[in-house]
This record gives C-alpha cells, sequence and structure tokens, in this order.
C-alpha cells in the first residue's frame, strides 16, 4: 500500500489520525498516475517468469495471483479495516454472514465447544444451533445480563472460542468485552466479536482483547445499501489460519464492492457522527414525547439503560440504532410499519436513509418463540436504523406512524 507522509507536507513526528489514514491509504499507484484508486476487474494475475509464479504460491514472495485469494481492491479495504479497529491482519468475504461463518469454521472443528453470547443475529444463531452441529461443534449460550461467573461456568475442557455480538441485533444488549478478553485469555480461548453494529468508529473490540472481529460491510461501512460483503480482522496467526479456510472454501469478496467499501470507509467518520447523533436525539425524543404509544425504548446511552455506564466505557457514542416496544403488541406494530412513509421497510440497516425492521416476523422469525423472549425480542419490538435525514422529518414520520396506528 502506499503512503507517502511527505505527499502532505506531514512533519515525520506528527501521527495521523485514523480518519485521515481511512482516506490517505491506497493501493500503489499505477503508471497512469491516478487520484482514485483504479478498479482491478480480473481474476488473475501475470507472473514475469514461472520463477516468480513458484514463489509466489509458496509465499516466498509477495503479491497477487488469483482475486479468489487476494486483490489490490480488497488488499486496500483490508488494510483500512486494521488499521481502524487496531489489528494486526484482515481478510474480505462475499457477505457478512460469510465472514462470521468463516470466523468460526475456519477454527473449530468436530470436538470443539464454542460459548456465545445468547443475543445474536438471527442466521448467526441457525448457524450456530443448526450447522455447526452438523460437524460435532456444540454450544453453550450465555444471557447478555450474565456475570463473569456464569460465562467462566460456561466454558467445558474442549472449549476453544467465546464468541459475542455487541451491541446486539435487534436489542442492543451489551456484553463487558473486557471482561471477556481477561476471560479468554485466563482460559487460552480466542475472542470472536461481531462488531458491525458499533463499526470501529464507535468501538475497537481489539483493545479489549479481541483476538477476531467481524463485519457486515454491508452494513455502515457501505453506508448507502449497495453492496453486499464482509471483513473479518484480528491477530495475524488466527487470521493466517482463517485466511487458509477462505481460499479454499471460497468465499471472495468482488473487486467492485471492495472498492465500494474501502471509498466508504473514507466518509465512515462523518457518516457515524451524524449517525450516531440522530440517533441519540431519535432516542431522548421517543421517552420523552411517545411514551403514550410505548412500552420502551432502548439506546445504550439513554440514562435509564439498564447498562450505561458499560456502553460509555467501551463505545464512543451509542451507536446508530434504536429498538422501542409499541404498546399493542404484533398487530400495532404492523400498522406502525404500514404507516410509515419517509422510513424504508427493509431488513437491511446502515444505510443513509433511516429503516424500519420487525425483527420478529422478519430478521429474527426462524428464532422460536422461547428464545426471542430469552432476547427480548416481544412481538411489538421495532428495530430503527436510524438514517441521516433531517432529524425532524425521521422524529415526524415516527409520530405520525404511531398516531395513526392506535386502534
Amino acid at each position: 500500500m502506499r503512503y507517502d507522509s511527505s505527499e502532505m507536507n506531514n512533519p515525520a513526528d506528527h501521527k495521523l489520525h485514523p480518519q485521515t489514514l481511512a482516506i490517505r491509504i491506497q493501493a500503489e499507484r499505477t503508471q497512469n498516475r491516478e487520484h482514485a484508486v483504479p478498479l482491478y476487474m480480473t481474476s488473475s494475475f501475470t507472473f514475469e517468469d514461472a520463477e516468480q509464479a513458484r514463489a509466489m504460491f509458496a509465499d516466498e514472495e509477495p503479491g497477487s495471483i488469483y482475486t479468489r485469494f487476494s486483490n489490490p481492491n480488497t488488499n486496500e479495504l483490508v488494510e483500512k479495516m486494521c488499521m481502524l479497529e487496531q489489528a494486526e491482519d484482515g481478510l474480505t468475504t462475499a457477505s457478512g454472514m460469510a465472514a462470521v461463518f468463516v470466523s468460526l469454521a475456519g477454527i473449530l472443528k468436530s470436538g470443539d465447544h464454542l460459548v456465545a453470547s445468547r443475543a445474536v443475529f438471527g442466521s448467526t444463531h441457525q448457524v450456530i444451533t443448526m450447522l455447526l452441529p452438523r460437524w460435532g461443534i456444540t454450544h453453550t449460550y450465555v444471557d447478555t445480563n450474565a456475570d463473569q461467573q456464569d460465562w467462566e461456568r460456561a466454558i467445558q475442557p474442549n472449549t476453544r472460542m467465546i464468541f459475542a455480538e455487541t451491541p446486539s441485533n435487534p436489542g442492543l444488549d451489551l456484553v463487558d468485552l473486557s471482561m471477556l478478553g481477561v476471560l479468554a485469555k485466563k482460559h487460552n480461548l480466542l475472542l470472536n466479536v461481531d462488531n458491525c453494529f458499533a463499526t470501529p468508529y464507535v468501538q475497537q473490540p481489539a483493545v479489549f482483547g479481541a483476538d477476531i472481529i467481524t463485519h457486515s460491510a454491508t452494513k455502515f461501512i457501505d453506508g448507502q445499501g449497495r453492496a453486499l460483503g464482509g471483513i473479518i480482522v484480528g491477530k495475524k496467526d488466527v487470521i493466517r489460519e482463517l485466511r487458509f479456510f477462505a481460499r479454499h472454501s471460497g468465499p471472495a469478496m468482488s473487486p467492485f464492492n471492495a472498492w465500494i467499501f474501502s471509498k466508504s470507509l473514507e466518509t465512515l467518520a462523518v457518516r457515524m457522527e451524524k449517525h450516531c447523533s440522530n440517533a441519540f436525539e431519535l432516542a431522548r425524543w421517543l421517552q420523552g414525547n411517545q411514551m403514550n404509544h410505548l412500552e420502551r425504548v432502548r439506546y445504550p446511552f439513554l440514562p435509564d439503560y439498564p447498562k450505561m455506564d458499560l456502553a460509555r466505557k467501551q463505545m464512543l457514542s451509542g451507536g446508530a440504532m434504536v429498538c422501542f416496544t409499541v404498546k399493542g403488541g404484533l398487530e400495532r406494530g404492523r400498522r406502525f410499519l404500514n404507516n410509515l412513509q419517509l422510513c424504508s421497510l427493509t431488513a437491511n440497516l446502515g444505510d443513509t436513509r433511516t429503516i424500519a425492521t420487525h425483527p420478529a416476523s422478519t430478521t429474527h422469525s426462524k428464532l422460536s418463540e422461547t428464545d426471542r423472549k430469552a432476547v427480548g425480542i416481544d412481538a411489538g419490538l421495532i428495530r430503527i436504523s436510524v438514517g441521516l435525514e433531517h432529524i425532524s422529518d425521521i422524529q415526524h414520520d415516527i409520530a405520525r406512524a404511531l398516531a395513526a396506528s392506535v386502534d
């Protein structure tokens, strides 16, 4: 990667901020002297001679061989994400769920045991409970409100990894990353953290001891709902093992999508600042003005959030997601969604446009009712991915839809 500090008249003793590096880290400039990084839309790369081909396949010489393995566009994206997450190495995948699956299946083997937070994304739950058992990999779920002793009791002699999603999708439950980091080190386990909701702007799990950090780049990394992709970063020796699994199982990211995500990282900080400020303002407004319609509002930086102190310890802000439960359950929730006009109805999140989702009937519909209740997903829960529109317009649309949903 090219980073020329003299090009920016940058004193050698001045350390650039992550926001600056996310913009200035680039693939090597070609002979065409382009300012923006070009797309490398090629399936393979040529060798100068047979010896170079041999050396690259033997990992004796760095360089691109085949886009399923690496590509200048994916390499640039990985370097930026490693810098933002304070991680050592990384790889890209075709989707966020591919990243989660690779981070689990690339390490765990038959006979291994996984300890995981109970509050996880619906598809992650399916991987843990339906797919991994096919290969003899067992798991124990731990509630997000459990203390360190509860987590430690879940660890078995064959436990290999701890997996957590914080804040969780959709209920915004938090897990103490520092506590998990201590536990993982004490028991010689790998700590795997899904950081999708927070993004590296809000939280860096590696600081607390995470060995693996996964992202659905489809969400806030892209930021405009355009492309699918996943990213895994972490400790170099762990990433080496995961890269082997991904290289031979093939969930490769398109160079075009990598180019989009890398360009999007240039605006991640400014976008997340606005996403998060809008979300905080929306959460306070809902709690102060709409409680006659709502049973509860959940947002990590609200004063009555059960783990607000933990949120402020490990997060820069409360994030861009807000959840609330409408009074009247499922039918009231449906009427609310059907009366929205500005907010989009889609299962995605992390877009410039505000999105409303009903998790119980969509993203977490494959969970049993018992499993949903165990993680606080009741019939009236609404998940809001707060966008970049003017906050008063978001508030007006939600207020009007709530009023119109009254039976």
